[in-house]
């Protein structure tokens, strides 16, 4: 009997170990944990503001201290770092259409209703780099409503205002000194050349501009 007891005890104690270590690995696994730990990774320290597009595995944060900002994507395995002065703008898409948007030198053209979308809502940021010239984050699809950490399309939209907001402080930043465009260098004159020096058949030098005129024979001097 007491080995049986022992053994459930056992049973018991294994299963609660297994419990506490699977809920320790899905919530170290978690969408969300993961792309702040590679944001926090890429920018050099925890971002002062990050957005996560939950189902997606996509996410975007800066960091003021360091001058970055980066987006990631396969739940923060791939990562895009630039710095915040290569930030173009930012876009918010419902359902096609560009509802908001924030570019470098232009006024910000904030959200008329956030009464919501029937598509979807997407945050689309703009930057400086032809290769990849804009990062999508897909807020809100149809199917999250039944996702546990999903926007509703209200939601979605009043936090990609919020995002246009945040984009616009950064782009009202003053750009770095190694950004800024230089003036070009005023032209340098040419170097001055120097005459040069004839001698006589007796090796005497003599400079051609010492005698400006040619010499006046005997007959004129006479006359």
């Amino acid at each position: 009997m007491d080995d049986v007891l022992r053994l459930l005890i056992l049973l018991g104690i294994a299963g609660a170990a297994l419990t506490l270590i699977g809920g320790v690995a899905i919530w170290f696994m978690d969408e969300t944990r993961r792309i702040r730990r590679s944001l926090k990774r890429v920018l050099g320290g925890e971002a002062h503001a990050w957005l996560v597009a939950h189902g997606r595995g996509r996410g975007v944060g800066f960091n003021l201290a360091t001058n970055l900002i980066a987006v990631t994507w396969d739940a923060g395995a791939w990562c895009l770092i630039y710095r915040i002065d290569e930030l173009i703008g930012c876009e918010v898409i419902a359902d096609g259409q560009v509802a908001g948007r924030v570019y470098r030198g232009e006024a910000r053209r904030a959200l008329d209703s956030l009464g919501g979308a029937e598509q979807r809502v997407t945050l689309r940021m703009v930057f400086n780099d032809p290769a990849h010239p804009d990062f999508p984050l897909e807020l809100w699809l149809p199917e999250d409503e039944d996702r546990r950490n999903g926007l509703l399309a209200t939601e979605a939209l009043a936090e990609a205002n919020r995002w246009l907001a945040r984009v616009e402080a950064l782009l009202r930043r003053p750009l770095p000194v190694s950004a800024r465009a230089t003036p070009a260098p005023p032209p340098i004159a040419p170097p001055a050349v120097a005459l040069p020096i004839l001698a006589d058949e007796d090796g005497d030098e003599e400079d051609e501009a010492s005698e400006p005129f040619p010499p006046e024979d005997d007959d004129q001097m006479s006359a």
